[in-house]
């Protein structure tokens, strides 16, 4: 106890310090843990998968510093009054080098969705993951 006062700590004080550093120690530790589960649920966790057809309208490079393809859709193969549209975008260049071969085509896609979008990966929260073109002969059955 005479170390102790000769040295001006006091016990109680060092012990709160110690104890206070711990805590925000751990509170780091569970922010750092939260932050990292939400930025996987959001951005890369899928959250749906599915597919759609109809009569591609556009594909287009754009992108201020991420250069990204996205593409836009009508939901009918058949000229329709007004026909319901999908956006997407398109992460693979052999798969945008397909759909721009495939302009005013009715195509069948697989896509994928989450639940946000990332700025490298398009525009869009559904990314397409193959295509196919849907023969002129099967269209006249939609």
């Amino acid at each position: 106890m005479q170390d102790l006062k000769q040295t001006g700590v006091s016990p109680t004080r060092d012990g709160f310090q110690r104890k206070t550093g711990r805590f925000f120690r751990n509170l780091l530790i569970i922010l750092l843990l939260v932050g990292g589960i939400l930025i996987y649920w959001f951005f890369f966790n899928k959250y749906s998968d599915g597919e759609r057809k109809g009569t591609l309208i556009k594909i287009t490079h754009k992108g201020n510093v991420f250069k990204t393809d996205e593409g836009e859709m009508w939901l009918s193969c058949r000229q329709t009054m007004n026909p319901e549209k999908f956006y997407f975008s398109v992460v693979n260049d052999s798969i945008a080098q397909v759909l721009k071969n495939l302009q005013d085509e009715c195509v069948q896609v697989t896509y994928v969705q989450y639940r946000a979008k990332l700025p490298w990966r398009g525009d869009s929260k559904y990314i397409v993951t193959g295509v196919a073109a849907i023969p002129s002969s099967m269209n006249m059955n939609q």
